[in-house]
This record gives structure tokens, C-alpha cells and sequence, in this order.
């Protein structure tokens, strides 16, 4: 695919492909197996980005059970939105920031409706009764209250800047990939992480993020 051709968002707009960057063959194929309607592309798709969805919604919620609804939401809406209005082809390298910026979508609709999603993020399997289960639930508060000290601190952050933070730190996104995911140009990207890190310098330390924006 040639540099500016138009890459969908899940949002149905479409955004230049940046810096003409290759589509491995994988993704390509399974983002159109799914125009088509392939449902099987659906869950293949799962199996590669799930853990990473998981991941990034723990993170914007600080609750590892509403990350499991995020998750399922997120490849839910992926379905639906292709069934009622395949995007165009897959321009981006990977179908990963996508995936995450409809995850994304999904975790403000959870804090916006959390009445009604309270009977599944309270669903939690019983243990059994030969199993002790006291040091994972620890582990797994720990985690949430760490999460939850975080994003209050993330949240003097503007929305663009925390949501770029999130795909690039957290998510591991190339710079040009999280400007195809977003629709904005990779110096926005930059621009962006360099007013983050004058307020957060620690979430900014990786070597090779520090080389690349310096």
C-alpha cells in the first residue's frame, strides 16, 4: 500500500498511512477475511491482540474484571462494526492500535454506564474449596490500587496526551503506529510524549522511547 492511502479507524473515518509503512501479511489477511464477514478471522484476531487489550484496559480502569468485559466488548464491537460497515483496507502495520483505540472507546462507555454493566464486573468464578485463593485476591487488589493511584495522577493529564502515553508506554505501539491509530501526524505523536514527560519523567525512561524522541 502506498504512503498516503487511506487507513480506516473505528470511528469509520480514514487517516493517511504513515511513512509508508509494510502490513505484515497476517493481519492484512485477516482484516480481509473479515470485510468479508469470516467470523473464524474474528477469533484469530483475538488470539494475537487479547492480552494486549487486557492489558491496556486494566490500565485505563484499574479493575482487572471490568478489563475482561472491555475485552470481550472490544472484539464484540470489532464484529459488529464490520458486519454493518466494513472499513476500507488495513493500511496500518499491525491491526493492534485499532484494536486498542475501540478498547479505548469501550472502557469510557464502562465508566458511563457502570449501573448496568455492575452484574458482569462483579461476576467472579467461586473457589474451591480445597483451594486457597487469599494471595492472589491480595495480588490482584495490590495491582488495583497501584492502577488506581496512577490514573489518578494520569488524569491532569489532557485526554490526547494520556491517551497517546497509553498507547505508546503501556501498549508498546511504534510512534507511527499510534499516529495511524489516532489520525494525527507522527511529530503530534512526539509532541505530545515530550509534554508528557516534562510532567512524568519516570513513565518516559525506556531507552529506546528516550533515543527516539531526543
Amino acid at each position: 500500500m502506498a504512503a498516503g492511502s487511506a487507513a480506516p479507524t473505528p470511528d469509520g473515518a480514514t487517516v493517511p498511512s504513515v511513512d509508508g509503512a509494510t502490513v505484515p501479511s497476517v493481519d492484512a489477511d485477516l482484516w480481509d477475511r473479515l470485510r468479508t464477514g469470516d467470523q473464524s478471522a474474528l477469533g484469530e484476531l483475538f488470539d494475537r491482540y487479547a492480552d494486549d487489550v487486557y492489558g491496556f484496559a486494566f490500565r485505563r480502569t484499574a479493575s482487572w474484571t471490568a478489563a475482561e468485559d472491555v475485552v470481550q466488548a472490544t472484539f464484540l464491537s470489532t464484529w459488529r462494526r464490520f458486519q454493518r460497515n466494513p472499513p476500507g483496507p488495513l493500511t496500518a502495520p499491525s491491526a493492534r492500535g485499532w484494536l486498542l483505540v475501540v478498547a479505548g472507546n469501550e472502557c469510557r462507555s464502562l465508566f458511563r454506564t457502570t449501573r448496568r454493566f455492575r452484574s458482569l464486573v462483579e461476576r467472579l468464578p467461586d473457589p474451591s474449596p480445597e483451594t486457597d485463593h487469599a494471595a492472589e485476591v491480595a495480588r490482584r487488589l495490590d495491582d488495583e490500587r497501584q492502577m488506581s493511584a496512577i490514573r489518578q495522577a494520569l488524569a491532569k493529564l489532557p485526554r490526547h496526551e494520556r491517551e497517546t502515553l497509553e498507547l505508546v508506554v503501556w501498549s508498546g505501539l511504534t510512534l507511527a503506529e499510534t499516529a495511524d491509530a489516532l489520525g494525527v501526524p507522527v511529530g503530534t505523536v512526539k509532541a505530545r510524549l515530550h509534554r508528557t514527560r516534562r510532567r512524568f519523567p519516570n513513565l518516559l525512561s525506556r531507552i529506546a522511547l528516550s533515543e527516539e524522541l531526543s
